[in-house]
């Protein structure tokens, strides 16, 4: 697997739980992160407001600002993967 940046990694978080909300074991092995890092961007995370957790169901959920976030990473990807090209 090639080097991911910091960014990188949190926009797949993102993108794995904006639908339905994921619990951390499917964010783990979805994003290939182990315990230790996934707790770390979690954490990150929620601190940023870019995630939520529900208690009740145990899963993390995508708010507002992490969407905000990844329309912004998609694009600036985006924009980046045209240069690659030339």
């Amino acid at each position: 697997m090639k080097y991911r940046s910091r960014t990188e990694i949190i926009s797949e978080i993102l993108g794995l739980v904006k639908d339905d909300g994921m619990s951390k074991t499917k964010i783990m092995y979805g994003a290939y992160l182990s315990f230790t890092q996934l707790k770390e961007y979690l954490n990150v995370l929620l601190y940023n407001g870019m995630l939520s957790y529900n208690k009740g169901t145990n899963k993390y959920r995508i708010t507002e600002k992490g969407r905000d976030f990844l329309k912004a990473h998609d694009s600036v990807s985006q924009l980046l993967d045209q240069f690659k090209g030339h």
